[in-house]
This record gives structure tokens, sequence and C-alpha cells, in this order.
């Protein structure tokens, strides 16, 4: 019968769906770089929240509006970014739930857990390495923070089914990563390599790069913690220089941008090297789902590497 629209069950919604209007196609099809979007912060706090998530994420939860405000203020005191996690699927909401220490620093690197009944319990947190049990095993962070775009959801809760079932136990869905235009956004830890436009077929083939230690440059955003333009300037230095094991670059310097350019300085696998990296500001519209007028954002594109003398 042509004409009839199916029936919705009283007392429920539609589900959202992918459409031209969402923003994750919108930049697709734009063709809006990834590049540098990584945040900066190198240090994060992970919370345990079953349940939903508001827009504010844990201050939009059942863990407590103030409470959550309280220990977002002291952490961003100490440059440590809160992120809620829940296990992916329907779990049963506990009395203890965990909360996570991470570290992505150069020689750094590491992840500590411990355990909580009461919100108030994470305002002693230390922010150091003192606190919790270490957990030498990587993790995966997917967003899946639909009240905040419906993007994450609609391409992270599949993304993080398909890597809970080759990581069970290692995989938590996250609340806002940053860059919601870049659906399904998977945060690998604690190197803090963050990645865009991760498909659920392909967990499989991503977990085993992942923990090979290797970069998967082509579903690269940046490496949380790094200025927008170092981050830029590795993922071009892996591409270009053919390397794919994570250790074989780290970035020395970031110059200021000047006049549009950033000059980074690299140590590279053969000795030092320099990206060139120009900051352009891009008009594009529907940056967000939630947001359809005309914006801009920033886009970090390398243009030259040059090898130095040492």
């Amino acid at each position: 019968m042509t004409g009839v629209r199916p029936r919705v069950a009283s007392g429920s919604a539609p589900k959202p769906r992918e459409t031209l209007d969402r923003c994750a196609l919108r930049a697709q099809l734009r063709g809006d770089p990834m590049l540098g979007t990584a945040f900066p912060a190198a240090r994060i706090l992970l919370v345990e929240q079953p349940g939903a998530w508001g827009e504010q994420g844990l201050r939009d939860s059942d863990f407590g509006a103030d409470a959550a405000a309280e220990l977002e203020n002291r952490a961003g005191r100490a440059g440590v970014r809160v992120q809620a996690i829940r296990r992916p699927g329907r779990t049963p909401r506990g009395s203890v739930r965990r909360w996570g220490y991470v570290d992505t620093r150069d020689g750094h690197e590491s992840l500590h857990w411990g355990e909580y009944r009461d919100p108030r319990e994470l305002l002693d947190l230390p922010f150091d390495e003192s606190a919790g049990e270490p957990d030498p095993e990587p993790l995966y962070l997917v967003c899946a923070h639909s009240k905040h775009d419906p993007c994450c959801a609609l391409r992270g809760r599949s993304v993080a089914a398909a890597l809970h079932a080759q990581r069970p136990g290692r995989t938590w869905e996250s609340s806002h990563l940053g860059g919601d235009r870049f659906a399904a956004n998977v945060l690998v830890l604690p190197i803090g390599y963050l990645y865009g436009r991760v498909l659920p077929f392909a967990a499989e083939e991503f977990v085993a790069a992942a923990e090979a230690g290797e970069v998967i440059g082509a579903l690269l955003r940046g490496r949380v913690g790094l200025p927008a333009p170092a981050q830029a300037a590795l993922a071009y230095a892996y591409e270009h220089l053919g390397v794919r094991r994570r250790r074989d670059i780290g970035v020395e310097t970031s110059g200021p941008i000047v006049d549009g350019v950033s000059v980074v300085r690299l140590q590279g696998p053969h000795g030092r090297i320099e990206v060139t990296v120009q900051v352009d500001r891009v008009p594009a519209a529907g940056l967000t789902c939630h947001n359809p007028r005309p914006n801009q954002y920033l886009a970090y594109r390398p243009l030259t590497i040059t090898a130095l003398d040492d």
C-alpha cells in the first residue's frame, strides 16, 4: 500500500537515522581534514557512569550535577580532562563503579584503575601514578554521546560493539571526545592516539594494528596532548616516510603559528626533520548536527618535510 506511514508504538520515538543533514556525512562529502583535531589534554580521568548522559555528559547524569562540576573543575585546574564511560550495550547499574587515571605523555604512558561508590570519593584523587592499580593493556574509548551529537550514537555504538567483540572488557563507550563530524571516533589509551571515521567491519584489523604498535594513518586525527600543528606534522611524517611503528617518530618542538604557518621539529628513524604546517580558516556549514548554520573550522595542512643536518 502506498502513501501510508509506518506506525510508531505509543510512547516511543523513531530512532535517529543517517541522513544528508547529519554532520558526519556532510563532513565526509566536503572532505573535511581530520589532522590536528585531537584535544589538548594529555591526562584523562575516566569515570564509569552507566545509564543515560545528557548534553553535558557527567553533569547531566545520575552521577550528580554538583559533584560532577566540582570534579571537572578540580581536574581542569590540574590539566586533567574528565570523560564519562560506560560498557557497551545495556548493563545493570551497580553500587560499585570504576574510575581510571590515564597519562599519555611520552615516557609516562600509563593506565591505573580504582573503584568508587560515592561520587565525592573522586574529589580526593591525587591525579598521578600513585592512584589505583596499574593496567598494562590497551584500552579503547568510542564516543557514543548521542545527546551531544546524534552522529556519535549513529556511528559510535556499532563500532563500540564491534571492538567489544574483539576485546571484551577493554572497550568502553565514552562521552564527547570532540570532532562529532568525524564519527565514529576511537581513542586508544594510554598511547593517546585519536582516530576518526572508524568502521565496524574493520574492528579486527584496527585492534591488530593498534596492539602491534602501528599507526593507522588513514584514520588518524592526532595524538592528544600535543599542539594541533604538531599532531598534523606527526601524521604527515608517518605517511611521507612510510613509517608505521608509533615509536619511530616523536615531536621535539612545535613552533607558534605565524602568518598562518607553524614549523614542527620531529625526531625520525633516520634523524631530525622539520615539517611546515599551514593553518587555514575554512568556512563550512553544519559542523554539528545541532548547529546547521554557517561556521568555520581550522584546517592543518602539512606542506613540506625537510631533513636536518645533525
